[in-house]
């Protein structure tokens, strides 16, 4: 009995993947037609060549979430989608807050003690 529920298991999931793949072709597809070829973040231009490695965001990291007007998809080249993912991951670790997208500015200052630094030298 637990191998016919195993092997049922592998079949469901294997079906499962190739209508994920089927799936990530079709909303990517869409995308690419609704909007320009650019990278949202770093505004990064694509053409034919490099389109591969321009990417479909899911702006609430819900795969399946695809509505056909593109609403929760953006176009993010391959390093800005890593980025996010990225921020996403420690957003999650650190109690579940993305932040804005814009940090706050820096207060160090790191030429504030040059001239005294080189009037000692003197």
């Amino acid at each position: 009995m637990a191998l016919k529920d195993s092997s049922r298991l592998d079949g469901i999931v294997a079906e499962a993947r190739k209508n994920r793949g089927k799936r990530e072709q079709d909303y990517r597809a869409q995308a690419l037609k609704l909007f320009p070829w650019v990278c949202t973040r770093c505004t990064r231009d694509f053409n034919e060549k490099n389109l591969r490695e321009l990417t479909v965001h899911h702006k609430d990291h819900n795969h399946d979430n695809n509505p056909l007007d593109g609403s929760n998809w953006e176009l993010l080249c391959v390093y800005c989608h890593d980025n996010e993912h990225q921020r996403f991951l420690e957003a999650d670790a650190h109690g579940g807050k993305l932040d804005s997208g814009q940090e706050s500015p820096s207060t160090y200052k790191a030429f504030a003690d040059l001239k005294k630094l080189l009037e000692n030298k003197e």
